[in-house]
């Protein structure tokens, strides 16, 4: 019984301490606050944009929502967490995410060939005789072998779905064979949006409704602008001849799927901390639309795109990043080693964009009421800002039950190595890889160097099977790092050993 007691102690220890540091990172992230504000205040200025809408989303929820300047100028009406701005091709994931959720009912795969569910695809003339059938996953990916069509793209919103047919019987032109470039693609997100309605048998902005915006609550999001309360709906500008000038407003149409929503910080901060929950995966129950898997399917780089070897960051850092398309989703990953997730939108009169950064639990939206406003500079400014301020790091994987195991089955056996290889925890390769007498001189010089442990530390994961720990003496630490073996139960093959200071 005492055992129990202690272990139960224990238990809600640990439980508590992870609380409060969960407690503590939030309070420091909430601290960097005024900064942020000062930063999007200081970008809007410097480039005329009329209203700003931010939200700081953290650990699945949104922390923190802030507006500045004006939803429309000629009412003086002030943007605010509230206002619904039209956030063009941010809306592409949701199409993404719709896809998805048919196929979570049977309805469909993504390595379908598009002509099933847009018959009118069939007999479309291919760019050459050896071209494979487009596909959902080609669609979604920008990898159909349409040409960029930004300019063009941006004002076909309000076509109509039979102007979309009557297009592709004429004939597409296509500037690649489908499969092997990126190429941005407005039409083939349209093309997305009509498998929805085909396969759903409702219209792509019902199903949308129905499958994303009513599960996630987010009960303020529409499509067609006059659908807006007129205190809440942001009016779009251009800054020319040194004024702002208002942009006509688009319906909705067709290509909504493309680049359509309009939406509020407070709105679309759930489906953001919705893309945000599915990091680490875990086994907690399904809540959303699609499944977390789907999610993180999504955020997958399927098809890289760029590699800026001279990016920098706002304060001049240089530091190279790989760019990649997901499903609907921008990916990068710079030097450093930090993956982001998310997505751009321009509009005549309108700027947009999100991200998170999952291993750090953060994220990050920004809107703007000025055509094609860069906010993804500004975002990813605060979000490096945020690390910075408060020296965050990416939040820690659980450490699986085999890594302990091992860890402690170590523990016992060094240094000495006494009986090492009838311990039963090695795999086959790992004494034939290096003898036990040279595992045991290098880990001797180790330790050595270390003086006295003093201390053993938590270990560290790098994933389920893979990681290290550290034995901290009174003159230098011993880094013990380990992989294990795919089999069950999984056996150390690689251990290294080493002096670090």
């Amino acid at each position: 019984m005492k055992c129990y007691i202690l272990l139960l102690l224990l238990l809600i220890s640990l439980a508590c301490n992870a609380q409060t540091s969960a407690i503590d990172r939030v309070d420091k992230i909430r601290s960097t606050l005024p900064v942020i504000e000062k930063l999007y205040k200081e970008y809007a200025e410097k480039n005329h944009l009329p209203g700003v809408a931010f939200g700081l989303v953290v650990d699945g929820r949104l922390l923190h929502a802030g507006a500045i300047g004006m939803a429309e100028i000629a009412t003086s009406t002030k943007a605010s967490s509230k206002s619904m701005f039209r956030i063009a091709s941010m809306s592409k994931s949701v199409t993404a995410m719709g896809i998805l959720a048919l196929r979570k009912e049977g309805k469909l795969k993504v390595d379908d060939p598009a002509y099933l569910y847009i018959p009118e695809l069939r007999n479309m003339q291919s760019l050459t005789a050896d071209a494979p059938p487009i596909t959902i996953r080609h669609l979604m990916t920008h990898m159909a072998g349409f040409p960029e069509d930004n300019p063009w793209g941006d004002r076909q919103l309000d076509t109509k779905d039979e102007d979309l047919i009557a297009l592709i019987k004429k004939g597409i032109s296509f500037s690649n064979v489908p499969g092997i470039n990126y190429e941005y693609s407005n039409l083939g997100f349209a093309m997305l949006g009509r498998i929805i309605t085909n396969v759903s048998g409702k219209t792509y902005q019902q199903y949308i409704n129905e499958k994303i915006f009513k599960p996630l609550g987010m009960d303020h999001t529409i499509w067609e602008y006059t659908e807006a309360p007129k205190n809440l709906l942001a009016h779009g500008y251009r800054f020319e001849d040194n004024i702002w000038k208002e942009e006509e407003l688009e319906h909705d149409g067709t290509y909504g799927a493309m680049g359509g929503l309009i939406t509020s910080i407070e709105d679309y901060g759930k489906y953001v901390a919705f893309h945000m929950s599915a990091w680490p995966a875990h086994n907690g129950p399904e809540t959303g639309p699609v499944l977390r898997s789907d999610v993180r399917e999504m955020q997958q780089p399927w098809n890289f795109n760029n590699l800026n070897s001279k990016f920098k960051y706002a304060g001049g850092r240089e530091c190279p990043v790989v760019s990649a398309y997901g499903y609907g989703l921008r990916w990068s990953k710079d030097c450093e080693g930090r993956v982001g997730v998310g997505h751009t939108g321009g509009l005549p009169g309108f700027g947009s964009q999100w991200q998170i950064l999952p291993d750090y639990g953060i994220g990050i939206i920004g809107f703007a009421n000025r055509t094609y406003a860069g906010m993804a500079t500004i975002n990813t400014n605060v979000l490096d800002t945020i690390i910075s301020l408060v020296g965050l790091k990416p939040r820690p994987l659980a450490v699986s039950q085999i890594l302990n195991q091992r860890k402690a089955e170590l523990m016992k056996l060094l240094p000495d190595w006494k009986g090492a290889e009838s311990t039963g925890i090695f795999a086959e390769n790992f004494f034939p890889d290096r003898s036990v007498g040279h595992r045991k001189s290098e880990s001797d010089e180790a330790f050595y160097r270390a003086g006295k442990i003093e201390k053993v530390s938590d270990f560290y994961a790098e994933n389920q099977l893979r990681g290290y720990f550290l034995l901290e003496g009174d003159k230098r630490k011993v880094k013990i790092y380990l992989t294990l073996t795919p089999e069950h139960e999984a056996l150390i093959q690689q251990l290294d050993i080493t002096s670090i200071e």
